[in-house]
């Protein structure tokens, strides 16, 4: 299947090409950057506009072959030289027309900040310094980003609800949009366990996506791209772990996923189901946490925005130890007493949150695995 390309990409490549046009003062009709994923995005320059001291230019979105309500919006750059500023060079980004602003905390971005995600901001700004150091230029730039129809799109995805308004987010950890067909993913899933058990292994680390593989690389020095990436689908690599032999299973993730889990939903698409804040709300409630702020807790568009709420209980260990303690009781009922559970969980904001008790022993064998300090 053909992989897509983030809104995050698309910006980077049309900062790039805009940025390379008012330092240079030449067309430039295609651009190519590289993705986090370390492939190469050559992206089309659609609608450029030039003056003295600006220059805009759009990307065309590609979702490959998993669409969204992205796919085929043009998302624009204009970039600005700027005059007056400090002597260290600045590439300063943000957001206009159809690009969503973050109204509420817990999210990537700070409340009033465009919703042009941590990631694809460090991806424009490598990309229009590469084009700086290019030309000698040592200026700083202004980056604006907008989705001219990103207001409408906007409506059809979960940013009202998160408090984003006014347009969509700009996003993607990776750059890529990769194929998330449930049987073309779940045939890779088997795959990859099916290797893993072949080479002597009995047990298996896995996390839904790349958040949980930053987080482990960052945090614990382990490399979870080595082992598995379930995405939504938990309870079928469960069954699948166990239908090979595994005996142990280690589910590193974000909280707003795992603790869907906690609840026994299997298949955390928010499609699927979408309860966190109750959820979190119960193990709350359990850990005789005020009313009051458990009340707070279920008006939470996130759970990174009641983790202060539950800070302030002072509660926030012993609910998430619950939550963690959940996580593993429903992945051992998942799979029927056959193969032990641990989980561990974080917070963009906050970091580890909580792991199960056992998950200590892990990174033993994780280092004798692969011969990693850990």
């Amino acid at each position: 299947m053909r992989y897509g390309f983030t809104t995050g990409s698309c910006a980077a490549a049309a900062a790039k090409a805009a940025a390379y046009m008012l330092l240079t003062g030449r067309e430039k009709k295609e651009i190519s950057i590289e993705t986090p994923k370390g492939i190469q995005y050559h992206a089309k320059i659609l609608d450029i506009s030039r003056s003295e001291h600006t220059v805009a230019c759009a990307v065309e979105k590609d979702g490959g072959d998993d669409p969204d309500v992205t796919t085929g919006a043009w998302v624009y750059a204009k970039v600005s030289c700027l005059y007056g500023q400090g002597q260290e060079q600045e590439i300063l980004i943000d957001g206009r027309e159809g690009v969503g602003r973050v109204t509420r905390p817990g999210l990537d971005q700070p409340v009033g900040n465009a919703a042009i995600n941590r990631v694809p901001r460090e991806m424009i700004t490598k990309e229009v310094l590469e084009v700086c150091r290019a030309v000698d230029y040592r200026g700083s730039l202004q980056v604006e980003i907008s989705v001219p129809k990103g207001e409408e799109l906007g409506r059809n995805t979960f940013n009202p609800r998160l408090g984003i308004v006014g347009g969509i987010s700009i996003l993607g950890s990776s750059g890529i949009v990769e194929p998330m067909s449930s049987q073309a993913l779940l045939d890779t899933i088997q795959a990859e366990l099916r290797q893993r058990r072949a080479m002597g292994f009995r047990y298996v680390a896995v996390s839904p996506g790349n958040y949980g593989l930053d987080f482990m690389r960052e945090t614990y020095g382990y490399d979870l791209d080595r082992s598995i990436k379930c995405s939504n689908f938990i309870g079928e690599t469960i069954d699948m772990a166990v239908g090979l032999g595994f005996q142990k299973m280690l589910l590193a993730g974000h909280v707003g996923k795992l603790v869907k889990v906690a609840g026994g939903i299997m298949n955390t698409h928010s499609r699927e189901a979408d309860c966190r804040m109750e959820l979190l709300a119960a193990c709350a409630i359990k850990e005789q946490v005020d009313p009051s702020q458990i009340c707070k807790v279920l008006d939470c568009a996130t759970t990174e925005e009641a983790i202060p709420i539950l800070k302030e209980s002072g509660k926030l260990q012993h609910v998430m130890d619950r939550v963690a303690e959940r996580v593993c009781y429903y992945m051992e009922r998942r799979a029927g007493g056959r193969m032990e559970a641990d989980c561990i969980l974080y917070a963009n904001g906050f970091g580890e949150l909580a792991k199960s008790r056992e998950a200590e022993q892990w990174f033993i064998l994780l280092e004798q695995e692969q011969g990693q300090p850990i």
